[in-house]
């Protein structure tokens, strides 16, 4: 309850434009905004919406993780810069609760919910070493961008959000059956034009945005010391070195490595990937002096293997194999004990630049070893003097990382 009262005020104080005036007049600024008409508020559908914003008051409206305050100054910056309304900081919240870990039946996943082609298209990388789809940053700016392209196609911010959540052609497919762009006829129940849950999220925004603006509600609460919280709490970007460690990064800056992994979730395993000469990572803003002061990029040459285990593998045998100590793997990958299980995942740090001599095994080709080393096709060929693709069991292959 506190830290949802928390990440109330900081919207209530993002949307003080909305207050001109009466209850009345801020409904009626949320419906101008997403550009429908003042008509809707006399309209049937919504007083389904009314309904909602009274059952989402009582419910607390959404679950919210107790750190998910600290996205809103940034969020609510990069979504006024923009130029795009402020409301859509409520379609976070109906996409996902506001969560960045968020993850759908239909393997959408993030704050926004993107699905893996739509987040590529609008430039978010999606590898073994990150997903970011879950970088609260870069998945707010790839949000940004496929609303407007949204907008520009289909010229209604409603639309924008429906085409957002439903897909372009389902609302392309809904506004030509109904030969219209009118809202109330387009969530018509009766009419179907719209799946249910489209029909239902335009009103969700909607209903949030107005708890969002009645202030009355949360000032019943002793949290006005909250309103004050808000620089204090925000986010700065600082570049990292490719495979700099989280955890020695949170050592410079004085704070628990679990909190700059959960302010970073679009890493999958605490580093920065190692291909990046430089990559982006997010801080308290109240430690971005730490940081100037005392981060050096590491002076280790890192290079990152990932090994799934297969039957009959134990830690021993795959530290061999890479050349470390077993270990420095076990440590590594945070093992309390030496066994393994199939499938599992395990992250082999090795110095870059060392020579590996791999014997080719059954089922083996340039693709997989390429992908197991993190080297191109072309270098293995180069490195071993190899004219075609093909492979013996048993042959052993120079592997120069």
């Amino acid at each position: 309850m506190r830290f949802f009262i928390l990440l109330i005020f900081f919207i209530v104080n993002s949307f003080a434009t909305f207050d001109i005036g009466g209850y009345y007049n801020k409904e009626i600024e949320i419906l101008r905004v997403l550009d429908i008409s003042p008509s809707f508020i006399s309209n049937r559908d919504y007083k389904y919406v009314k309904k909602e914003y009274e059952r989402y008051k009582k419910r607390h409206f959404f679950n919210t993780s107790s750190n998910s305050f600290i996205y809103i100054p940034t969020i609510k910056k990069l979504i006024s810069e923009a130029g795009i309304p402020q409301v859509f900081l409520f379609m976070a919240m109906a996409e996902s609760n506001f969560s960045l870990h968020a993850k759908s039946s239909k393997k959408a996943v993030g704050l926004w919910q993107f699905m893996p082609q739509t987040a590529k298209k609008f430039g978010l990388r999606i590898d073994e070493y990150v997903d970011e789809r879950k970088d609260p940053i870069k998945s707010t700016k790839a949000a940004i961008k496929y609303l407007k392209y949204l907008h520009s196609r289909f010229g209604r911010w409603y639309l924008a959000a429906l085409a957002y959540n439903a897909g372009e052609g389902s609302v392309e497919r809904a506004i030509k059956r109904a030969k219209t762009k009118k809202l109330s006829i387009l969530i018509d129940p009766k009419k179907r034009y719209l799946p249910k849950e489209s029909r239902r999220y335009i009103r969700k925004i909607i209903a949030l945005a107005l708890i969002a603006n009645d202030e009355n509600y949360y000032l019943k609460n002793d949290f006005d010391y909250i309103l004050n919280r808000g620089s204090a709490y925000s986010l700065a970007t600082v570049k990292v070195r490719g495979g700099d460690l989280l955890s020695d990064i949170a050592k410079k800056i004085e704070i628990k490595p679990n909190i700059l992994k959960d302010l970073n979730p679009h890493l999958k395993y605490g580093f920065a990937p190692p291909y990046a000469k430089n990559y982006d990572i997010y801080i308290p803003y109240i430690k971005l002096a730490d940081f100037k002061e005392n981060y050096r990029p590491t002076n280790k040459k890192r290079a990152f293997v990932l090994y799934r285990v297969k039957k009959g593998d134990y830690l021993a045998k795959i530290a061999k194999r890479y050349g470390v100590s077993y270990r420095i793997i076990k440590d590594f990958n945070r093992l309390r004990s030496n066994i393994l299980r199939v499938n599992q995942t395990l992250v082999i740090p090795i110095p870059k630049k060392r020579k590996i001599v791999y014997r080719v095994k059954s089922g083996d080709n340039l693709y997989l070893i390429s992908k197991r080393y993190n080297i191109s096709i072309a270098k293995i060929k180069r490195l071993n003097d190899k004219k075609d693709n093909l492979l013996r069991v048993g042959e052993r292959l120079v592997i120069l990382n």
